[in-house]
């Protein structure tokens, strides 16, 4: 199959890139286990993240063994079935994530998944947004729904990165108040979303803003892990027995604010960090939610499978806005039925 492989990250990923038109396939069919082959993929942080951990040191060779394919969501047509595997059909097109970095990823003309874990793809869903839902849309619906009422007051820090824009428009289906924070350049862009208020955090003092308002929130959603203080000082703005849900931020930040016990400075609100879980049933509901056009999907840019490098490197100037889609294959000639 053609798909890009790297061996090492040693100076980024995108420097080790290269496109094999030979690359070897995935291997045999284990139960509960697809081949699919990919019409669309969709990047994330983590596909970069994981992979250059330790500088392609013994972690990340045993996370990724390699040579290995980067991209872990997709939206593509079956190939074949494990035997066991009897709700999913070859040819049928379906949509979803790998759910963690994979040897074998999206950024390559076919991968393996679990038939538990993917979708069956809706009747007029495109499949670029289709293959967007993926780890940035079940992030924001595991670091939202779970959470909130109607009503309810919800404060997201950075709400114009991958999960923010999910996360803002899911607050708002479920009829709650949005306050979020982003550059001066994405303000509108974030009200366009439904967000009620957002904070420029590049001329605002976050934390002092939002202790201003006093205990009004019911619950905290945050993507950054900056300013440093937002856990610490939540008490004075997040409501008591609500959660402080951590979704991004450097390493240091987490282990810091999972700690640190409130008598010696740390945060006084229950501290939650999101463990991403890959669930069928929310990539159904979320591809529903677009399909009815109650959830849009914001595409940044997408780009062909020859120039996949350029979208690793738009990726990492972390100046995306919405998500980066690979067009890996045509869908019309991405049959099932015939490979």
């Amino acid at each position: 199959m053609k798909a890009w492989l790297y061996t090492s990250t040693a100076g980024g990923l995108e420097k080790n890139l290269h496109l094999d038109p030979q690359a070897r396939m995935p291997g045999a069919l284990r139960d509960d286990q697809i081949l699919v082959k990919v019409i669309s993929a969709s990047l994330n942080p983590a596909d970069y993240k994981v992979t250059e951990l330790g500088g392609w040191g013994t972690v990340s060779k045993v996370v990724v063994p390699r040579p290995a394919t980067p991209g872990m969501d997709f939206c593509g047509r079956v190939v074949i079935a494990a035997p066991s595997v009897k709700d999913v059909k070859r040819g049928q097109l379906v949509y979803g994530t790998i759910g963690i970095p994979s040897q074998f990823g999206s950024m390559g003309e076919y991968l393996i998944t679990k038939a538990s874990t993917t979708a069956p793809l809706p009747d007029g869903l495109d499949p670029d947004d289709a293959a967007a839902v993926g780890v940035a849309a079940q992030t924001a619906y595991q670091s939202v729904v779970p959470y909130v009422s109607r009503g309810d007051n919800v404060f997201i820090n950075a709400g114009s990165g991958g999960c923010g824009i999910f996360a803002i428009q899911m607050a708002k289906l479920l009829g709650c108040q949005v306050t979020t924070t982003c550059s001066t350049q994405n303000a509108e862009f974030c009200k366009s979303l439904g967000a009620d208020e957002v904070i420029d955090y590049t001329v605002e003092d976050v934390v002092a803003v939002l202790k201003g308002k006093g205990q009004v929130f019911d619950h905290v959603v945050d993507h950054m892990g900056t300013p440093e203080a937002l856990y610490r000082e939540c008490d004075a703005f997040l409501r008591p027995g609500k959660a402080f849900v951590q979704v991004g931020g450097p390493v240091s930040t987490f282990a810091d604010r999972l700690v640190r016990p409130s008598f010696l400075g740390g945060g006084k609100r229950k501290y939650v960090i999101l463990l991403f879980k890959n669930r069928k049933e929310e990539v159904v509901q979320i591809g529903e939610w677009i399909r009815q056009g109650k959830i849009k999907v914001v595409i940044d840019s997408t780009f062909e499978l020859d120039d996949a490098v350029k979208a690793i490197e738009r990726l990492k100037t972390s100046r995306s806005r919405g998500k980066i889609i690979i067009h890996v294959s045509n869908k019309e000639t991405s049959s099932g039925g015939q490979e």
